[in-house]
């Protein structure tokens, strides 16, 4: 087992992160009055009664059931394979901005570098639901951050999230790495889809969890996985959202923990945009490229060396000339209000769309809008 806690004292913080009825308030409560896990269950009921209701000391003071000692077990054979860690509040390791959040895990189970932890990280969130441009947006963003020494930190969703680890990794082995924060117990990988995504990430970064290893995927763990996001991280970019998005939790549990807060603007008739705009009206700062972050945050630590970036692989250009571009312009449209701006017949118009799309200047969306690439500027 890693770090410093020992096979029985491991088992105890196993046992009081189980502990059925035993909210984090009274877990807290119990630390701070009585020590370590250990020292708690060696308590006699009478004391324990002191701190928490009579049917919990009576709890505490017993054995644990036997599902949770089989759990315990369970998860004691896990931290044994290698790339497999548990960090305590009580572990020098653990993540000391998480201190910083009002309810901190009282463990976390990492599977790859439990330093990347540590680092100091950037936050990159959007849309399950991501158009290319935002996914786009979300890999050159990540990867210009990642070279620059800060950890993207993110949830392993499709779409935003996905785009964001993918771009750290790409900043390669010089590059700060990525963190995946899960709302499933570690060995659970939600969504299938980013199961080699994760594997990569392990390799390379960290996956993180507050979740017993089984918790299968619940809609009310996400909101925890997304304060564990912003606690992670000094800020947070919010790449494309709606106003319903549960990336705007995250942006408001940041700017309450003291983070910042930064949002990319879009189309004002994209349903995807109108969460970034209603953080912008709110204070969050308006970024149009990497560099207006780091200009904000500065470097990673003092006196850390920017680690050349790799250049984003910028869509060919959007060849500005073309007549048919200019109509289309930047924001969705579909084939009749095309049509209706240039006033090209249809079999003409078909045929430059084609011409256009296979150049890699634009691209066809799922609902058959036609959108320009974006630029892939970081």
């Amino acid at each position: 087992m890693p770090l410093t806690h020992t096979h029985d004292e491991l088992s105890a913080w196993l046992r009081l992160s189980l502990e059925p009825d035993l909210g984090p308030s009274l877990a807290y409560a119990l630390l701070s009055a009585l020590g370590e896990p250990a020292q708690i269950y060696a308590r006699r009921s009478t004391e324990l009664m002191r701190h928490v209701p009579q049917s919990l000391a009576l709890q505490l003071a017993a054995g644990p059931p036997a599902e949770i000692g089989a759990q315990i077990e369970a998860t004691l054979r896990w931290v044994d394979e290698p790339g497999r860690h548990i960090l305590t509040l009580a572990d020098s390791a653990y993540p000391k901005q998480l201190l910083t959040i009002a309810d901190p895990p009282l463990l976390l189970y990492v599977a790859g570098d439990p330093a990347q932890l540590s680092k100091p990280g950037l936050a990159v969130v959007g849309t399950r639901n991501a158009t290319p441009g935002g996914a786009e947006n979300a890999r050159a963003f990540s990867r210009h951050l990642a070279a620059q020494g800060w950890s993207v930190v993110s949830g392993l969703a499709l779409g935003i999230d996905g785009a964001a680890h993918e771009g750290a990794l790409a900043a390669g082995p010089q590059g700060a790495g990525t963190t995946a924060v899960m709302g499933t117990g570690i060995d659970r990988i939600y969504p299938a889809a980013h199961r080699d995504l994760a594997y990569r990430i392990a390799a390379q970064g960290a996956l993180v969890s507050e979740f017993a290893l089984g918790t299968p995927v619940r809609p009310f763990h996400f909101p925890r996985r997304n304060r564990l996001v912003a606690g992670l991280s000094r800020g947070v970019l919010v790449v494309e959202a709606a106003r319903q998005s549960g990336s705007l939790i995250t942006a408001r549990l940041a700017a309450e923990s003291g983070r910042e807060v930064f949002a990319i603007p879009g189309s004002i008739h994209s349903p995807l945009s109108r969460g970034c705009h209603a953080l912008i009206r709110q204070g969050a700062k308006l970024v149009e490229t990497a560099q207006d972050i780091t200009d904000e945050l500065g470097l990673p630590a003092p006196g850390a060396r920017p680690v050349p970036a790799k250049a984003a692989p910028a869509a060919t250009p959007a060849a500005p000339e073309h007549p048919l571009l200019h109509a289309l312009g930047h924001d969705p449209l579909h084939l009749d209000a095309l049509q209706t701006r240039t006033g090209l017949d249809t079999a003409t118009l078909q045929a430059q769309l084609l011409e256009l799309e296979l150049a890699g200047h634009i691209v066809r969306l799922d609902d058959g809008r036609f959108q320009q690439r974006a630029s892939g500027k970081a």
